[in-house]
């Protein structure tokens, strides 16, 4: 199994484009590293790549993953379509950058495919131009992907804010656990966390390589950072200061934190936050990173 990074952050992107905190100002500067957002490709084959979540950014990520190139044909490419975990304009509108791509598949949780036909419409946009295989993922059901076995794990029922309507209940947030059908190797990827839930010590101890949800490292953060802490506790996050005390529970697995905030201050590797999350022996990387199981 092979995992890249293609993107570390949250919404925005870092620094974000209407965000002048102090973190932001270093890193248009250049004195910290710019990333951009969350989006994970993933292959059991070498040959067929999945994207996990389809960030904005998708276009320029691409192009910077030499596993992606196209080839050998004109139009030949390696990517086979998506995996969602949730309907966040963040990690879906990178569709619309793929449209046209020929026999590509998106696996989502109901809810989520649902929001995005009926509140959003992207699938009628995207189907527009070449028709994309829509497959719903169950909770309770694996299914098979290029060498891999790929299941979905309930998170939380947070739907987006243009879904705020929808009636549909039911897992709007999943993690998805990847594990390589030859070396045995487990992933779980699992970039959105509103709290450590039941039955997730589990998923952890039995992974070799966890990506976990590192948005916010405190509670508070927002507020400290931008003066105003406006939307922080509805996003659906759970921050560093209380997953960490969770991770160290786990030190043979290899832990990463992913989907950081313009305003987390891990992202710079000088601060006091960074210190502790590495002495925990988890990690924060940059994009660009490989993961092999």
């Amino acid at each position: 199994m092979k995992a890249v990074l293609l993107g570390t952050t949250a919404g925005g992107g870092f620094p974000q484009w209407n965000c002048a905190c102090a973190l932001c100002v270093r890193a248009r500067s250049g004195s910290l590293p710019s990333r951009s957002q969350d989006c994970l490709a993933i292959s059991g084959n070498g040959t067929d790549w999945w994207l996990v979540n389809a960030s904005p950014d998708i276009r320029t990520q691409i192009a910077a993953c030499s596993f992606l190139n196209p080839g050998p044909g004109a139009r030949d490419t390696p990517l086979r379509g998506a995996l969602f975990t949730d309907a966040e304009l963040d990690h879906t509108l990178g569709l619309l950058t793929l449209r046209g791509g020929v026999g590509l598949t998106v696996w989502a949780p109901g809810p989520v495919l649902h929001a995005l036909q009926d509140q959003f419409d992207l699938r009628t946009v995207i189907d527009g131009y070449a028709p994309v295989a829509w497959r719903q993922v169950e909770a309770d059901q694996s299914f098979s992907l290029g060498g891999l076995r790929v299941s979905a794990i309930p998170i939380s029922g947070k739907r987006p804010k243009y879904a705020r309507s929808s009636t549909v209940d039911g897992h709007w947030v999943v993690a998805y656990r990847f594990e390589d059908l030859v070396s045995g190797g487990v992933l779980v990827y699992a970039p959105c966390l509103a709290s450590w839930p039941s039955g997730f010590d589990e998923v952890v101890a039995e992974a070799d390589c966890v990506l976990l949800d590192g948005t916010f490292y405190a509670a508070s953060e927002m507020g400290s950072a931008t003066g105003s802490s406006s939307g922080q506790a509805a996003m659906g996050h759970l921050p560093i200061s209380a997953s960490l005390p969770e991770l160290r529970r786990f030190p043979s697995v290899r832990r990463l934190y992913t989907h950081l905030n313009n305003t987390n201050p891990v992202l710079d590797p000088s601060s006091p936050e960074f210190s502790k999350v590495r002495e925990a022996g988890v990690e924060v990387p940059l994009d660009g990173t490989v993961i092999e199981l």
